[in-house]
């Protein structure tokens, strides 16, 4: 299964936001060398929002091409919220919202190592698609490491009003798909649509 190894820190600077959600990713971005000697072109300014959308959710190009196809056939929605709720519904990403990893690297790991549950049953594939309703926990096995254990109630929910958490249980439910003004990250969609418009 393909992976993205780049620098995490670099990525972040050169795309302006901190996508890999660590605190430290932007320390460096003020500094002279950061910043920008030119304007950028419309292309640069698409490229770099679809960039944006990788960085976030930890995913490569033909899965973000294959995303843009489902997405515009949902006739109900904005085709850029559209590609931003089918990325937002991933396995992975809900396991890195409700708190269970502190980056979607680590769980995109959680995932693939088979140390989650959807409604009870094991899948290990990040891309899984989750509906509402799902509930995703940790395995019995892997309650019992502490290491997931302390990541989960340090978290402190993070404040998604589409993710509820239950400390006891050590699970999340999908309550339900969120609002574009929900979703916490820093893309202009419309940038991306018009990009693959072309």
């Amino acid at each position: 299964m393909a992976t993205r190894r780049g620098p995490r820190f670099k990525e972040c600077r050169r795309l302006g936001v901190n996508a890999c959600g660590h605190p430290k990713a932007m320390k460096r971005a003020q500094e002279q060398g950061f910043k920008r000697r030119r304007k950028p072109s419309e292309y640069s300014l698409q490229l770099t929002e679809k960039q944006k959308i990788k960085a976030y959710y930890g995913i490569f190009e033909k899965q973000l091409r294959n995303y843009y196809a489902k997405a515009k056939k949902n006739t109900n929605l904005k085709l850029g919220d559209a590609l931003l709720l089918l990325v937002e519904s991933r396995l992975d990403n809900i396991v890195y919202r409700a708190g269970f990893a502190n980056s979607i690297r680590m769980a995109r790991q959680l995932v693939s190592h088979g140390h989650m549950l959807v409604n009870g049953a094991k899948v290990d594939i990040p891309s899984y698609e989750l509906k509402p309703g799902d509930v995703v926990t940790l395995r019995e096995k892997s309650k019992k490491n502490e290491t997931f254990k302390a990541n989960f109630l340090s978290q402190n929910s993070k404040g998604l009003d589409y993710v509820s958490r239950d400390e006891e249980k050590l699970s999340a439910t999908y309550t339900r798909y969120p609002e574009r003004k929900e979703i916490p990250v820093e893309i202009k969609m419309q940038l991306v649509v018009e990009l693959y418009s072309r």
